[in-house]
């Protein structure tokens, strides 16, 4: 006996197969915020910083690294960045510090 998917069921599967939280899940790509209320951007190559700061960085679809404004939460040095799940990123720096965990969160409100 075969089953199949009637023609409704087999869309609501198409339609969320092609929804953008599906397609970012599995990447850094998108909003992060802390506990505190610090937020960064990460889309691509390109970084919003902390602090506002726009700057292009090392982007793997895991992870993203980039050089710190002084100032700014590692500031001077490297921050690493690496993907723990859909919605957790852990935060390295080589010096001063960074808030060490970022979960995903809506777009910044203007």
């Amino acid at each position: 006996m075969r089953h199949l998917l009637t023609p409704c069921a087999a869309l609501l599967l198409a339609v969320a197969a092609l929804m953008p939280n599906a397609a970012r899940a599995d990447s850094i790509d998108g909003n992060w915020c802390t506990d505190t209320g610090l937020r960064m951007t990460i889309q691509g190559p390109s970084l919003v910083s902390p602090g506002g700061a726009r700057m292009a960085g090392d982007y793997t679809r895991h992870g993203f690294s980039y050089t710190a404004p002084a100032g700014e939460p590692g500031g001077g040095g490297t921050v690493t960045l690496t993907l723990m799940g859909e919605n957790m990123v852990r935060a390295q720096a080589a010096s001063g510090s960074i808030e060490p965990t970022w979960r995903r969160c809506g777009p910044p409100v203007s």
